[in-house]
């Protein structure tokens, strides 16, 4: 079987290439980079973690444009929606989220797309709006308290004793996190605290009580004290 220049014109893929709107497109995908530059600025104004990813941020950017690149072909066409579900369905993502923040960083990225993709500009930029505004305020909150861990070396029971009593003048909430025991070198104490303004002082009257051989106080982003 022989194909002519005009059976080729006369496919059905030159048609859906005709029938696709460009503008409409670039509408979409120039709307999504606005969408996701906007969740780029929320994502660095709200980072409170310990080491902040630049690449990460834009990848934030880069999947709202690239998940509207893909509900505007899905939505042009259900036969090749169907196939794009097939397809992604075999797609596995293996790196680990270890901040709650960044899986909802993700999902709005990945929701504004979706919703951008399927011609719904005002909503997505209503509630990208809503939910940024949700997250600042959130972060902005000045927190009363805010947790450290203190940890101390010792040689004997009576150091813990001082330690301990230290402690309960100096803090309204503590709570014992680790004790370790060595056989020659004394304890290893981990503390939960509470501490207001960041006044350190206290950790330098740890050091100085006899029998103390070494105090550090650690930023802790953990669970409270309750």
């Amino acid at each position: 079987m022989t194909f002519t220049f005009n059976d080729i014109f006369k496919s059905s893929f030159l048609e859906k290439v005709v029938g696709f709107s460009f503008v409409d497109a670039l509408i979409a995908l120039l709307s999504a980079f606005l969408v996701g530059l906007f969740i780029y600025l929320v994502y660095k104004k709200t980072f409170s973690g310990v080491m902040y990813s630049r690449p990460f941020n834009i990848a934030l950017v880069a999947l709202t444009m690239l998940t509207t690149f893909v509900i505007l072909a899905v939505t042009s066409n259900v036969v090749l929606s169907l196939g794009m579900v097939g397809a992604l369905s075999i797609v596995r993502f293996r790196t680990a989220i270890k901040d709650p923040l960044d899986l909802v960083f993700l999902f709005w990225a990945v929701g504004s797309g979706i919703v951008l993709g399927a011609g719904m500009i005002p909503l997505a930029v209503m509630g990208s709006v809503i939910i940024g505004l949700v997250l600042i305020g959130f972060v902005s909150k000045n927190v009363v308290d805010t947790p450290y861990l203190v940890i101390v070396n010792c040689l004997d029971d009576k150091a813990e004793m001082t330690i301990l009593e230290l402690l309960r003048n100096t803090f309204r909430k503590y709570r014992v996190k680790s004790k370790t025991v060595m056989s020659e070198k004394g304890m290893e104490l981990i503390y939960e605290v509470r501490m207001k303004n960041g006044e350190t002082k206290f950790i330098n009257e740890i050091s100085q009580i006899s029998g103390v051989t070494s105090a550090s106080l650690v930023s802790f982003n953990g669970e409270y004290v309750s």
